[in-house]
Formats: C-alpha cells, structure tokens, sequence
C-alpha cells in the first residue's frame, strides 16, 4: 500500500489536541473535533454472503468485482478519510453502504488508519443486499457510553428489509453527543418509491429525540446525519425536524447548502443535497463546552472526488461505477463534514 497522498492537498494544522490531567484520563478538548458522514457506495468484498443479495458484487458477477478492484477501492477511501482530515482524520466518521464488518477492518487496520487506533461500530442489518449502516471513531478523543440499532415498532422485524438506524451514544471530553445514523430507503423507482418506510422511520427518529430531550431537561447536544434519500424540502424530513413543543424543534444544517444550490449526489445533472445534518438547538445555543455555528457543515468537494461528467454540463462525483461500467472512483456521494467547537 502506497502512503502517497494526492497532489494538491495542503498540510494543515492539527484539529484535535489531545492533553491529559495529572492522574486523570478524561480528555481535554481544545480544538474543533470534526465528524464525518459518507455514503461510499457498495463497499463490498469479494466474497459470496448467502444470506443477501451480493452476487453481482463477485469476481464472475455481473460488476465484475474482484480483488485489485476492492483493493483499490479500500485505498481510496482510506485517502478521502485522510484528506477530510487535513492529515489528522475525523474522530467519528459514519458510513453507510458498507457490506459487513470485514471490510471496515480492512480500512482500517490494512492502511494507515491503523495509526489512529480507530474502533468499529457495525451490525448487520436486514437490508436484502446486505449494505450497513455503521461507524468507526476514534478511542482517544470518543468514548461509547451506549449504542443500538433501532427499526420501527409498528413494523416486524422479519417484514423490515431496510436498513436499521443506529444511535450511538458517545462522551467527547466532558460533553455528551447522542449521534443518529441513517440511510433511508431509495427513491429508485420515482420519489414515492419507499416514501412509507421513510416516513414510518422519521416517526421513529423524531419519538426518540423527543425522548432523549426530554431526559435531558437543560438540553441535549444531538446530531442526526446521513443518507436520507430526500431532500430538505421533503415530506419526511420536515416531519423529523419539526415539533409542536418548539423546545424540540431540530435545524437542519444543510438547507442553506441546498438553498445555495448545492449537493452531495448529483442526478440527470441536477444536485440533491440527499446526505445531510440535523442538529438539536442546544448544540448552536450553549455557551460552553462542544458547539456549533450553523457554517461549520460544509460538503468535501475536492478535485479527485470530481470527474466531468460526460452526459451533463458539469463535474459529478467520481464513482467506482457508473451503471454497470467500471471507473476506480470514490463514490457516487460526496462526503459532509461537521466541526465540533470548544465554547
């Protein structure tokens, strides 16, 4: 595996300092801690699972995936995640798209991301073709109090073919963070294809902030993120942003970024700003401890995560693939990133 980055990405400074107390473990947050989310478009190994639907992910499969492929594929990912960083990679980062637990310890243990002792977070879901929601982060800046997948109650777990939900509970220096992972059913198909499972999963989301709001009677700092497969303006996610209780009320970051015109999947040469982040108003509110600004959510848009795109005016994200046809790209998706500031 080559160390080499690519050209044009600028050293930066550090964004995390890490310092400890004199006989004291807690971790000191001085500068931003930055989190990632990023949809890396069907991460899968080589080899057959039975029990999903992965036969056109195989080296005599339909996409013809075979080891040089996923080797490259892992090493691309691994520099996106350094480059996000600015050299010093993000304490949690979220993926959806991940075919099982294997392939995350590759990226992780296989490249230099094994420099930064990140851990794993992953379970299998019940999605047919057996993509996952999961994280990974890192053990000297978060720590897991508590995590769990979740789907909703009205729906039977044998019925529910999507993909989970997983919550996670992390302590980062003194201040805890209750992050949400999502990646909602697809629109393929037209807009209302899975329009009742996204709604059903919304209501879901929203019960569970409401809960955990109101655990935390002097605020909760809650940061909901993913692939929702919608955009802003969407039915599903007003419904998960809004609350009759204005205290519970959510902000979604990424409406002025899709207000701009902006977008992290680009189809039939149109933006959809379709990953996104809902924020809780205690985490733009509070006077100290971890924080936001609503401009500290931006899309990571390099040059190398772009190709022009050769049916549209325009640049699109560089794929792996393109339909059925190969490219060695990144990801049809753009990656988000939020920093966490120090108040």
């Amino acid at each position: 595996m080559s160390g080499e980055i690519f050209p044009g990405i600028s050293v930066a400074l550090l964004l995390l300092t890490l310092t400890f107390n004199s006989g004291n473990s807690q971790v000191v947050i001085s500068q931003p801690v930055r989190i990632m989310f990023y949809n890396v478009e069907n991460f899968f190994d080589i080899y057959d699972d039975s029990l999903t639907e992965d036969n056109g992910f195989l080296p005599d499969g339909l996409m013809r995936w075979n080891l040089k492929r996923y080797n490259k594929k892992t090493n691309s990912l691994y520099k996106t995640i350094i480059a996000a960083g600015e050299w010093d990679p993000p304490a949690v980062i979220a993926f959806c798209e991940i075919e099982n637990r294997k392939v995350l310890e590759d990226l992780i243990y296989g490249t230099y991301l094994s420099k930064f002792n990140y851990s794993i977070i992953h379970e299998e879901s019940p999605d047919r073709r057996g993509i996952d929601v999961c994280l990974i982060y890192r053990k000297k800046i978060a720590s897991v109090i508590c995590y769990r997948y979740w789907i909703p109650a009205e729906i039977r777990r044998k019925d529910f073919n999507t993909r989970s939900v997983l919550y996670t509970e992390f302590l980062i220096g003194s201040d805890t963070i209750h992050l949400i992972v999502n990646h909602w059913p697809s629109r393929r198909g037209g807009v209302l294809a899975g329009e009742s499972y996204r709604l059903q999963i919304a209501s879901m989301v929203r019960e569970k902030v409401d809960s955990i709001i109101e655990r935390n009677p002097l605020g909760a700092r809650i940061i909901i993120l993913g692939d929702f497969n919608s955009t802003p303006d969407d039915q599903a996610i007003k419904s998960l942003i809004c609350s009759e209780d204005s205290c519970k009320s959510m902000i979604n970051l990424s409406e002025k970024l899709n207000d701009d015109g902006l977008g992290t999947y680009r189809y039939l040469g149109t933006w959809e700003m379709i990953d996104q982040v809902i924020v809780s108003k205690k985490l733009l509110t509070c006077t100290e401890g971890l924080s936001i600004e609503p401009n500290m959510l931006r899309i990571f848009k390099p040059d190398f995560l772009m190709k022009k795109d050769p049916k549209y005016p325009g640049f699109s994200p560089f794929s792996t693939y393109r339909g059925y046809k190969y490219q060695g790209g990144f990801s049809d998706h753009l990656p988000v990133l939020l920093d966490l500031k120090v108040r």
